[in-house]
C-alpha cells in the first residue's frame, strides 16, 4: 500500500489515479501510524511553497514525514512536493522547507523569450544512474508545470536534468527519497514506467 499524505494540495487525484491504473492500493491520509505502515510514501503537491510549509506545519505533518525517512520507506516527491523537501525557497522567503535535502529553490530567470512558468514537455539527462529510471530511455519527454526550480547543494544526488533556459535539476535520489519536478502521472508511458520503478523499490533493510 501506498501513502499519499494528505495537506490540501493539488493534484493528488492524478497521482491516485495513476497507482490505480498500475494496480496500485492507496491511502490519501494525514494519519501518522498509516503513514508509518505505508510501503511508500509520496508528498505530491502544486501550488506555493509558503502555503505548502504552513499547512504541513498546521497538520503536525512535519515530524512524521522525517519519521517516515528515517525508517528507510521509499519516499517520493511530485512537483511542489520536491521543493517542499530542500532547505528554502526564494517564493517565500524566510520559510524553512523541510530540509531532509540539501539545497534551494530558486526563480527560473527569464531568457530568450521562454514562457514562466514553464508548461509542456522538454526531455531528460541523467547525469548518473537512478532507480526511477531504469528502463526509461535517455532524451524521454516528461510533463512540466513550474516557475521555480530545484538547485541541489550535492551534485551526487541529481539522477535527471533538462534545459530551460538554464540546465535544471528535475530528479533526485538519496538513499530511500527520491523527488521530480516533473509530473510522472501526466507523463504517458514515461511517467507510467517511472511510477512502476518506484513501487517496485523496497524499504531499505526489508
Amino acid at each position: 500500500m501506498t501513502g499519499i499524505i494528505d495537506y490540501d494540495a493539488g493534484n493528488i487525484k492524478s497521482v491516485e489515479k495513476a497507482l490505480h491504473f498500475l494496480g496500485e492500493e492507496t491511502c490519501l491520509t494525514r494519519d501518522r501510524e498509516l503513514l508509518l505502515k505505508a510501503d511508500r510514501v509520496i508528498l505530491p503537491g502544486v501550488g506555493a511553497f509558503g502555503d505548502a510549509m504552513r499547512k504541513i506545519r498546521d497538520y503536525g505533518l512535519e515530524d512524521v514525514m522525517g519519521e517516515v525517512v528515517e525508517t528507510g520507506t521509499p519516499f517520493l516527491g511530485i512537483c511542489l512536493g520536491m521543493q517542499l523537501l530542500f532547505e528554502r525557497s526564494g517564493e517565500s522567503p524566510g520559510v524553512d522547507g523541510l530540509g531532509i535535502l540539501k539545497g534551494e529553490i530558486l526563480r527560473i530567470p527569464e531568457s530568450g523569450g521562454l514562457k514562466i512558468p514553464q508548461i509542456g514537455w522538454n526531455s531528460l539527462k541523467y547525469p548518473k544512474s537512478g532507480r526511477l529510471f531504469e528502463g526509461v530511455a535517455e532524451d524521454s519527454y516528461v510533463y512540466f508545470v513550474h516557475s521555480y526550480y530545484v538547485k541541489a547543494a550535492d551534485a551526487d544526488i541529481v539522477t535527471a536534468t533538462t534545459e530551460y533556459g538554464i540546465p535544471i535539476h528535475v530528479s533526485v535520489e538519496k538513499g530511500n527519497v527520491f523527488a521530480c519536478q516533473f509530473h510522472p502521472e501526466k507523463s504517458s508511458k514515461v511517467g507510467l514506467a517511472l511510477l512502476r520503478n518506484f513501487l517496485n523499490i523496497r524499504k531499505e533493510g526489508a
